[in-house]
């Protein structure tokens, strides 16, 4: 597994997750966002940013939340974000899509050369098209909220 924070500002480096390692709320919280995902945010952005996740079990973890609510400047929150919303987080529409397209064009052997070619086509991937992702975020907001929660693709 891995995690990555984006904007228009920038990108995290792809923080890979070792295999076997359970990722509870404590993990999530103080090895992925305090060491890792956060201070690149804050080098990125500075103090202005939302922060916004799905709604996985390690996410909602109580102190997770309230760190988030604590930590960042504007944490979209459990109460505001549908519980399944792939189609609203634009690393999941847009970003691991593409990703996905470019690594599927080679064959890879082993679990250290798909780690290579992850973070090669990471650095690869321009910007424009994770600024793509976020000029489509609020069109897609806009379906899901006309949908009631329920499904939207097909709308946009």
């Amino acid at each position: 597994m891995m995690s990555v924070g984006v904007s228009k500002l920038g990108r995290t480096e792809l923080v890979f997750v070792e295999p076997g390692v359970i990722i509870n709320g404590a993990y999530y919280r103080d090895i992925l966002l305090k060491k890792q995902l956060l201070s690149t945010i804050r080098w990125i952005s500075g103090d202005i940013f939302i922060f916004q996740q799905d709604n996985a079990p390690a996410h909602r973890a109580r102190d997770t939340v309230e760190f988030l609510k604590r930590e960042t400047p504007a944490f979209i929150g459990l109460d505001l974000w549908p519980p399944n919303s792939p189609d609203l987080n634009p690393v999941d529409y847009k970003v691991w899509a593409t990703m996905e397209q470019r690594l599927y064009q080679r064959k890879i052997h082993d679990i250290d050369e798909l780690r290579e070619q992850l973070t090669a086509t990471w650095h690869n991937l321009e910007q424009s098209i994770i600024d793509s992702a976020f000029d489509q975020w609020r069109k897609r907001l806009t379906a899901c909220v006309k949908a009631k929660g329920g499904h939207f693709e097909h709308q946009l």
